[in-house]
């Protein structure tokens, strides 16, 4: 129980990835709060049967105002904020020369401009703590780009800066910052994919497979306990050797 007692956050953390996030930090201890567009009571529940505490806020993380609200809320709950994982995403994938303006701004806005609220909202409450611990989930496609997700891959390029900004900013305040680049994850999202296309991407893959969801959130669970104190600024690919 190398997080007992200690508060983690964890936006988008209803399902998927952010879901097996939030269950692998709840397993080692931490009590968890999850921002969600939509709050999963199952998920809820699941938390509370490890044995530690979990709420639900409705949150819109591209709204700076509702990410201050939550946090007030997480706050007022648990007294202090420990831990904080920018996980929530979207895609809406297109060529650059069919891609609409909407469809840039919603994942830069999501993705991106989503994180930096999160930050700049817990970064006086974790001051004051002068500790902490920020994990922003990136992507390999931030690192290597891929055919129709410029909006996607720039958002998630634009998180491992951010990233690495903060990690200078912060470190002072014994706030530790770094990243982790999913690879292809059996998620929801990579179900949808042909047969075809999946087959592809295995080839570039030197695992031969895809990860899975625990993989990512057992970076995240090492970058979020003691033993990653002295880890600030770093990118952890979890990707089974896609980029080297």
């Amino acid at each position: 129980m190398t997080l007992k007692g200690k508060i983690a956050m964890v936006t988008g953390g209803s399902r998927g990835i952010g879901k097996a996030i939030a269950v692998k930090l709840a397993s080692q201890g931490a009590n968890i709060a999850i921002l969600d567009m939509v709050i999963a009571d199952e998920t809820i529940s699941e938390l509370t049967k490890l044995g530690v505490k979990a709420i639900g806020i409705q949150t819109n993380v591209t709204s700076a105002d509702s990410v201050t609200a939550a946090l007030d809320k997480v706050v007022a709950e648990f007294g202090a904020v420990d831990i904080v994982v920018n996980n929530a995403g979207i895609t809406k994938d297109n060529l650059v020369m069919r891609m609409k303006q909407e469809e840039w701004d919603a994942v830069i806005s999501v993705n991106l401009t989503g994180t930096f609220n999160v930050v700049k909202a817990v970064n006086r409450q974790m001051f004051k703590q002068r500790s902490g611990k920020i994990i922003n989930i990136a992507s390999v496609v931030g690192q290597i780009g891929n055919v129709g997700q410029a909006n996607y891959s720039a958002s998630k390029a634009g998180v491992i800066g951010l990233t690495k900004t903060l990690a200078r900013e912060f470190a002072p305040r014994n706030i530790q910052v770094n990243a982790v680049a999913p690879g292809f994850i059996n998620t929801d999202m990579t179900a949808k994919l042909p047969a075809d296309v999946k087959e592809y991407f295995v080839k570039n893959i030197p695992a031969g497979t895809f990860g899975e969801a625990s993989d990512v959130a057992n970076a995240v669970a090492f970058l979020a306990g003691p033993d990653s104190t002295y880890i600030t600024g770093q990118v952890i690919n979890v990707d089974g050797g896609m980029i080297m």
